[in-house]
């Protein structure tokens, strides 16, 4: 039987090019771990951003039945009632406003809290989507080494992938 004899030129070892391909799968890994961190920082906001519609929707409901109650209230005054069941609708309209109006500023704080979450999570995502853009700046620049075996393409994708992690990092600080 004839031995077949295989030639691989151009495939000799080659460490710059191991060095390369490790620090492209570094960057692959960093690069995978920021882009989850964004898709779970945005959908939070979408989360927050969704309480805190339906917590405006809820203060608005709120607001409706209290002006109801001032509805009524001013039709005992156009209408001149006067005895004791106007004026015990009186005082419970009086004790509802309070009611409504207390019951009003907690929906609005919490509403508030839930904006102000939202917008935190808008600004963390943000930080993460420009981390995720260099590392993929830094993962394509490093590859460009093994089409022209040439050195500076690495080391620019290494400055790029240091800060893109730097600042996928400062998402985590807020």
């Amino acid at each position: 039987m004839a031995e077949l004899e295989i030639h691989h030129e151009g495939h000799e070892h080659d460490p710059k090019g191991q060095m390369v391909g490790i620090m492209a799968a570094i960057l692959a890994v960093a690069l995978a771990i920021v882009s989850i961190m964004s898709h779970r920082t945005h959908t939070e906001a979408i989360i927050s951003k969704s309480e805190a519609n339906d917590t405006w929707a809820e203060y608005q409901a709120t607001r409706i039945k209290a002006h109801n109650v001032e509805l009524g209230s001013s039709l005992l005054v156009v209408l001149d009632a006067k005895g004791d069941a106007a004026d015990k609708m009186r005082a419970d309209n009086e004790k509802k406003l309070k009611k409504y109006a207390a019951e009003g500023e907690g929906i609005m704080a919490k509403a508030e809290g839930f904006e102000a979450a939202t917008k935190a999570d808008e600004n963390r995502g943000l930080r993460y989507d420009l981390g995720e853009g260099l590392l993929e700046i830094a993962l394509v620049l490093t590859s460009i080494y093994f089409i022209s075996r040439k050195i500076m393409f690495p080391w620019i994708g290494l400055i790029a992938g240091v800060a893109g992690v730097a600042i996928a990092l400062t998402g985590l600080a807020m």
